[in-house]
């Protein structure tokens, strides 16, 4: 079973860009396929974006593609999200998640998580 602790949270202008680090232990990471969500007080815990487990293939939501870039680092067992342009909307605690069985494809089955980080995005 993977763990997973995500860091890299914090306080920004609106404009300005975070990079989330997603360390994974207990298992190599080159088995999973990876995600990001977030969850924004008040609201449902929403799809941010998804990297196949070669890193071959990303997946966004609308409103941050051209912003946001989710990457892989195998060989460091951690997964990123480098988050650019920031708006006072991506406000939020961001949790990286794990999908064991999704071999090709849209990752969809997280089943791992990991306790999440804030990301404050002043205006």
């Amino acid at each position: 079973q993977v763990q997973l602790v995500e860091s890299g949270g914090g306080l920004v202008q609106a404009g300005g860009s975070l990079r989330l680090s997603c360390a994974a232990s207990g298992r190599t990471l080159s088995t999973y396929a990876m995600g990001w969500f977030r969850q924004a007080p008040g609201k449902e815990r929403e799809f941010v974006a998804a990297i196949t487990r070669s890193g071959g293939s990303t997946y966004y939501r609308d409103s941050v593609k051209g912003r946001f870039t989710i990457s892989r680092d195998n060989a460091k067992n951690t997964a990123y999200l480098q988050m650019n342009s920031l708006e006072p909307e991506d406000t939020a605690v961001y949790y990286c998640a794990a999908d064991r069985q999704t071999r090709w494809g849209r990752p969809t089955s997280f089943d791992y998580w990991g306790q999440g980080t804030q990301v404050t995005v002043s205006s």
